[in-house]
């Protein structure tokens, strides 16, 4: 029972990103492909970089793959929007200020509220690389 409730969640979820990517670029014309292993990324923090998909990652909503090097640690911090993160490499490690850390491997969903007090992470010996997505701007807001 309870896997089912779990199932029927996370399809949920994703419908609920799909129609939100789809409300987002509903006024595209053209076909958008990016390999996530061509891309050309560019430094976010040491660390981690990031290849934006679609949108204005500065200013709006948007989508890109972003890479965390094997064994990169993030302080303490906040997200401004809300982020819902797709783990396609390695693994991305979710510490949250209260409660337990969770290890986000290749193929599963992860979805941080706006305003969520966390720490990230990645695996020590392949890093990680995710596909995320957020209706708003992307910043950093280190907890002090």
């Amino acid at each position: 029972m309870k896997r089912t409730i779990c199932v029927v969640a996370a399809a949920g979820t994703l419908a609920a990103v799909a129609s939100l990517s789809v409300a987002i670029s509903a006024d595209r014309k053209d076909v958008v492909h990016v390999d996530s292993a061509t891309a050309t990324y560019t430094e976010l923090a040491p660390g981690a970089s990031g290849a934006t998909v679609w949108g204005d990652r500065e200013n709006g909503p948007h989508a890109a793959f972003t890479k965390f090097v094997a064994g990169s640690e993030h302080a303490l911090h906040t997200h401004t929007n809300d982020l819902r993160i797709v783990v396609l490499k390695g693994a991305y490690v979710y510490k949250p200020e209260n409660g337990e850390e969770k290890r986000v491997t290749a193929g599963q969903y992860l979805f941080i509220p706006g305003g969520d007090r966390h720490a990230t992470g990645s695996d020590a010996k392949e890093g990680a690389l995710f596909y995320q997505e957020a209706d708003g701007k992307f910043d950093i807001n280190f907890v002090k």
